[in-house]
């Protein structure tokens, strides 16, 4: 048996990180195209793109699991990790992109994982976010920067999911000094 070697991934005509991505440093909101982007064909400022755009990565790219399918130009969704877990970010233009098989099967069994790894799997669709589990899914709404998910579990399995606001670090006490 020979060896078969794996074809590293490209991005080719795919720019889709350029629209479902914010970009601070450009001021760019999620669903607008990037100004520098053009569409299907790349970066206009590749080499002096923001720092931001430099270390994204996209799963489709770095992970050999994830099939032609997956491709965002193709799924109309670009999968990202964040310290959570998976984000699935849909183009605002197909919010429901993450619905058709085999997408959605794919997505739930990432949850049920999930769900032993104290993994979540959040869509990302128009501003709003849906927290997926394997067994259902929890339409959380517009979720802010000042805000968090908290999930109830029995075990490990998510039962019921809200949105609260963040509570920021309480400030050191201060010592009484001399």
């Amino acid at each position: 048996m020979t060896a078969t070697k794996s074809r590293k991934k490209v991005c080719g005509s795919c720019t889709l990180c350029c629209k479902v991505m914010a970009v601070d440093e450009l001021v760019k909101s999620v669903g607008d195209w990037c100004p520098h982007c053009e569409p299907g064909k790349g970066c206009l400022i590749y080499a002096n793109r923001p720092t931001e755009c430099r270390t994204f990565s996209c799963l489709w790219l770095v992970n050999d699991l994830l099939g032609e399918h997956w491709k965002p130009n193709k799924s109309k969704l670009v999968l990202t990790t964040s310290d959570d877990g998976i984000e699935v970010r849909c183009d605002p233009g197909y919010p429901d992109a993450w619905r058709k098989e085999p997408l959605r099967s794919e997505i739930r069994k990432w949850a049920l994982s999930g769900e032993t790894h104290d993994v979540t799997v959040v869509v990302i669709a128009g501003g709003k976010m849906t927290l997926v589990t394997s067994s259902q899914e929890f339409d959380l709404g517009v979720v802010g920067p000042d805000q968090r998910i908290v999930r109830e579990l029995e075990g490990t399995k998510v039962v019921n999911a809200t949105v609260e606001k963040a509570i920021d670090a309480e400030p050191e006490p201060r010592g009484t000094g001399k």
